[in-house]
């Protein structure tokens, strides 16, 4: 059973990770683009399906089985894995905050440039590359 929920999981984290990537990139071509009245009304329906038909389910898919492999490996003494969880909740944070931006840009209210959005578009690599680390070398 464990090779199974693992082999789910690892599919639910890429799932997750391409709205991760992807959803912010909508957001720079948002904002940079929000004189073109069709182009913006086309993202906008984007930003809303990737959230919340794909990006809401795939969080969902891999915080449920990953807290399956966690009951199944156990917490006690994994220091690396409470190190991995708490880049797991930044991440959920992260996730949230994209609704957050999602919204002010469907309503047309948000202030930030593409520029900001370029920068937000790097935290996903960056938690993702210490989340991965954390499993695969286990530093701790």
């Amino acid at each position: 059973m464990y090779e199974w929920v693992l082999w789910f999981h690892v599919v639910s984290f890429i799932s997750w990770f391409a709205v991760l990537f992807y959803l912010p990139r909508l957001f720079i071509y948002h904002t940079e683009h929000k004189d073109n009245e069709g182009f913006v009304r086309v993202v906008k329906i984007q930003e809303y399906k990737l959230f919340k038909y794909i990006g809401v389910p795939a969080m969902w898919a891999t915080l449920l089985s990953g807290s399956y492999l966690v009951y199944e490996i156990g917490f006690a003494g994994n220091r690396w894995l409470h190190a991995k969880l708490l880049f797991v909740a930044i991440l959920i944070a992260y996730f949230f905050s994209m609704n957050f931006y999602r919204k002010q840009l469907e309503k047309d209210e948000c202030e930030k440039s593409g520029k900001f959005f370029r920068m937000y578009n790097e935290v996903p690599t960056l938690l993702m590359m210490l989340i991965v680390g954390m499993v695969v070398l286990k530093p701790f």
